[in-house]
């Protein structure tokens, strides 16, 4: 693991073989491999395919991940794109590319595993629990314990969308630097939340960024786009010198906490602000009624800030989340906010 103040500084001297799974990478060498889970009843394997680009020089080693959900499918696209630009013999270190880890979720269109349990709230998993336990763990033990860097790509779920932003805690200086360096449309100061792939891989010394942008099981080409440019310029800021990491003039905003407006119940919705759109406290965000026309009561923004996730459909139950808005900093000490 690097040191904590910043990325491990680079020999450039050619590294040893990288070892994933039993498998041996040589420097400037791609290789595709299979992290095996459980069987199916039917016998195949359940598997977490990965990735391997092992650079010629040395320097730090990153995953990016991606379908953690298996119906958040934007993180997928961003990596068959990075794997059409990445060569491992431009690199200084390691990429692990891991563009579905819920197979079965990812074949199903389902966020959960068939158990209906959520991998990113099973880690660090046991070898001998759950699906999801012995996945989260598999992960932990193949991929984040060979890694000082970490990618979490996520989307919009249950019916929402939400815009491009990055999820991180800006209080570690180095975390800061790499979120300032992917410059997402918003960067959201995120508490870690109990049981998902980002606190356990912190708590095991790897930084982690999340990225979320788009809805479920649809593609946003402006969250693929934001998303594979920003990760090319989190690989140069680690100076494992990708080609051209693309520039931008885009300033992103920053957040220290943010607030969900729900539903006071049920009825048809129809929202009157977009995503990415500023509004202020009390400002009308769309109105809910039954489906007699009657009881036409507005929705107001509970704070001032970005609308940064959106609910999609228009039927909704008491206490379903409709938006959610990122606030900026207030004066005073830090406070709890909606985490990822």
């Amino acid at each position: 693991m690097p040191d904590q103040d910043g990325p491990e500084a680079a020999s450039k001297a050619e590294p040893e073989a990288f070892e994933l799974a039993g498998e041996v990478v040589a420097p400037g060498a791609r290789k595709d491999i299979e992290l095996r889970v459980e069987r199916l009843p039917s016998g195949p394997w359940i598997s977490i395919p990965a990735i391997v680009m092992h650079g010629r020089l040395s320097g730090p080693t990153l995953w990016v991940s991606a379908a953690l959900h298996g119906d958040e499918i934007n993180g997928v696209e961003i990596i068959r794109r990075l794997l059409t630009i990445l060569r491992p013999g431009d690199l200084s270190g390691t990429i692990i590319l891991v563009p579905v880890v819920n197979q079965l979720g990812f074949m199903a269109g389902e966020r959960y595993l068939p158990d209906r349990r959520d991998p990113n709230r099973s880690f660090p998993g046991t070898p001998r629990g759950s699906l999801a336990s012995r996945l989260a763990n598999l992960f932990m033990r193949e991929i984040v314990a060979r890694c000082d860097y970490g990618i979490d790509l996520h989307c919009g779920s249950d019916d929402r969308i939400n815009l491009p932003q990055i999820r991180a805690d800006l209080t570690d200086p180095e975390t800061a630097r790499l979120a300032a360096a992917f410059c997402a449309p918003l960067t959201l100061d995120s508490q870690l939340r109990d049981g998902s792939l980002r606190e356990a891989a912190t708590g095991a010394g790897v930084r982690v960024l999340l990225f979320e942008g788009g809805e479920a099981n649809r593609y946003n080409e402006e969250a693929v786009s934001i998303g594979v440019a920003g990760i090319l310029r989190v690989i140069d800021a680690l100076e494992m010198e990708p080609p051209s990491a693309p520039a931008t003039s885009r300033t992103s905003s920053t957040a220290h906490s943010s607030r969900w407006v729900r539903a006071s119940r049920a009825g048809l919705f129809r929202h009157q602000v977009e995503l990415g759109d500023r509004v202020e406290q009390r400002a009308v965000l769309g109105h809910l009624s039954d489906i007699f026309g009657r009881q036409n009561l507005a929705v107001r923004a509970s704070v001032a800030g970005t609308i940064i996730g959106m609910r999609l459909g228009p039927r909704v139950n008491q206490g379903d989340a409709l938006f959610h808005i990122a606030q900026t900093p207030p004066p005073g000490p830090r406070y709890a906010h909606e985490r990822d």
